[in-house]
């Protein structure tokens, strides 16, 4: 009965037919640009979160850096540690942190790879290193190590000053470095 009361409504005003069946198109054509609009966010999304993952697996080198100098690369390589075994990524990640050491001129006086350490059920591989270096070098030595691939953490810092007379002559530290990294696993 209400249909038929809104059938003759509307052919004794056909301009009010006219009005309905147009807002009706309109609101249909909104709906479908809104689902476009939303589709193609989604879409650009995707393509931003496809892109960072290739980067942090190391398929793809990254752009040059946020500060907007030509030439100055990111860092390239894997953001984990490689290696077949968790041994030889220990061993990887020693010789980073050694060599890390040698580059501002230090010497590594011992060292210690941790495979079954508390973080090794989330696949992170430690070593300490005892070493001696300069004092102006150490925030070099902290930089060199946390920046860079591949990603490196470090859980402990413990540095000593000189004791006696080189002291006052710039003698150089005792640092304690207690260096992680995530592994990989095997492939």
């Amino acid at each position: 009965m209400a249909v038929s009361f809104v059938g003759r409504y509307l052919r004794r005003y056909p301009a009010l037919a006219t009005a309905v069946y147009f807002v009706g198109v309109i609101t249909l054509l909104v709906a479908a640009g809104m689902a476009i609009v939303d589709l193609y966010g989604r879409y650009a999304a995707l393509a931003e979160a496809i892109d960072t993952l290739d980067q942090l697996q190391g398929r793809k080198q990254r752009p040059t850096s946020n500060t907007g100098s030509p030439g100055v690369l990111s860092p390239t390589g894997s953001p984990v540690l490689d290696g077949p075994t968790v041994t030889v990524a220990g061993a990887s990640l020693l010789q980073h942190v050694s060599a890390a050491v040698t580059r501002v001129g230090g010497d590594a006086l011992s060292s210690q790879v941790d495979l079954q350490g508390t973080q090794s059920k989330d696949g992170f591989v430690s070593v300490t290193v005892n070493c001696e270096i300069e004092q102006a070098a150490l925030q070099k030595l902290l930089y060199d190590i946390e920046s860079g691939m591949p990603f490196l953490f470090i859980d402990q810092l413990s540095v000593q000053t000189p004791t006696g007379s080189s002291s006052a002559a710039g003698g150089r530290l005792r640092v304690v470095l207690a260096v992680s990294g995530q592994w990989q696993g095997s492939k």
